[in-house]
């Protein structure tokens, strides 16, 4: 069907592709989870804001467990070693996820304040954890992950925990979280009216104007940061190796792509403006374009990761050499061949029925039908 090196680049597509409908639309889910407690100041308004997530937070995780088991498929080392990596933390993130449908399911099944409080407090932690936790994970990819690899390619991680939460790690991790949060208050601005549309639309001008500062503030960090570089590959005539190259740390090695390809420009640029966008597009109640502003931002800034590093995925701090890239820690070809007609068929599908069931339920929600439907709705 296609060529392996074609292969690998489209794989590297598809994830991407894959991890940017995580964020945009999962993304909104978690941000509106986020700021339960914040900006929902009574039982009926929170209920308001969890029943705009309620038709689609389930269906948009749905790219989060693809985007898992496209890693596995496509990557396999990758899958290994980022999970020997962040082992931790990626139990973290499966206990918030596993609470936000728990606590969603089961608020309304005990009529008692301190329960839903108890509720409440999971479903905020779901929309927290996850996006700082991304964040930190992809600010410590851009530094280095300290592992290594034996001749018959198992990974070893030669760091801690705590190791995980360097400063630069936790700019990522705020980067991520504001990212969620604006999209959420975009969320809220097109599917909530009154006291909640208005703190929605407060709070997402500061968090959109604080992302930028952050976002900016990251990029002048990596331009003094070591990125990494091949120098020289062994020919393995198409078999994946990642032990048959020579790799380089460099100080500001993760801006050689941008200098190579100014085209890729447009993805920071866009990741600073969209926000200061939907700063705009807020102050004129033009809810829609918030929502999109927002969207693209998030695209953008997932972009921008993914053009610095490229072709690497995983780079090594501990043996550069070791260093995980797109063309060596891939399947065989006829695994991606056939992942790709998968592919091919089930994204189209898994985005008309995504468009399908925002169509299917447009509008506004306000107290007044929450509390009509009290027994219908979460």
């Amino acid at each position: 069907m296609f060529d392996y090196e074609a292969l690998r680049l489209i794989w590297w597509g598809l994830i991407g592709v894959l991890l940017i409908g995580f964020v945009v639309t999962d993304g909104f889910d978690m941000g509106v989870g986020a700021l339960l407690l914040i900006v929902g100041k009574t039982n009926t308004e929170r209920r308001v804001m969890i029943n705009s997530i309620a038709p689609h937070w389930d269906g948009n995780q749905v790219w989060l467990i693809t985007a898992g088991g496209a890693l596995f498929a496509a990557w396999p080392l990758v899958y290994a070693t980022s999970f020997s990596s962040f082992y931790i933390a990626m139990y973290l993130v499966l206990i918030a996820l596993w609470l936000r449908p728990l606590a969603l399911e089961y608020r309304a099944k005990i009529d008692s304040a301190k329960w839903r409080i108890v509720c409440d407090i999971g479903i905020s932690f779901s929309g927290i954890v996850p996006p700082v936790l991304f964040g930190v994970a992809f600010g410590n990819l851009m530094q280095g992950i300290p592992f290594s690899l034996n001749n018959l390619l198992m990974p070893s991680y030669h760091g801690t925990f705590i190791q995980l939460f360097n400063p630069f790690a936790l700019l990522c991790g705020m980067v991520g979280l504001l990212m969620m949060i604006l999209q959420g208050c975009a969320w809220l601005m097109i599917k909530t009216t009154d006291s909640l549309y208005k703190r929605a639309c407060f709070i997402a001008q500061g968090s959109g104007l604080l992302l930028v500062v952050l976002f900016i503030l990251g990029g002048v960090i990596v331009q003094n940061i070591d990125g990494y570089l091949i120098i020289s590959n062994i020919n393995t005539n198409g078999v994946s190796d990642p032990l048959v190259k020579e790799v380089v740390a460099i100080k500001g090695g993760w801006m050689l792509n941008f200098e190579r390809y100014p085209v890729l420009w447009v993805a920071p640029i866009m990741g600073m403006l969209m926000p200061l966008l939907a700063l705009l597009f807020v102050r004129l109640k033009y809810d829609a374009l918030v929502f999109i502003s927002s969207s693209i931002s998030n695209t953008a800034i997932v972009l921008t990761a993914g053009f610095s590093m490229f072709p690497f995925i995983i780079p090594s701090s501990f043996n550069p050499n070791h260093s995980l890239t797109l063309w060596d820690s891939t399947s065989s070809e006829l695994t991606l061949n056939i992942m790709t007609m998968v592919a091919f068929t089930m994204v189209p599908i898994i985005f008309c029925y995504t468009a399908w069931s925002y169509r299917a339920m447009l509008g506004r929600l306000d107290t007044k039908l929450v509390e009509k439907n009290s027994n219908s709705l979460y």
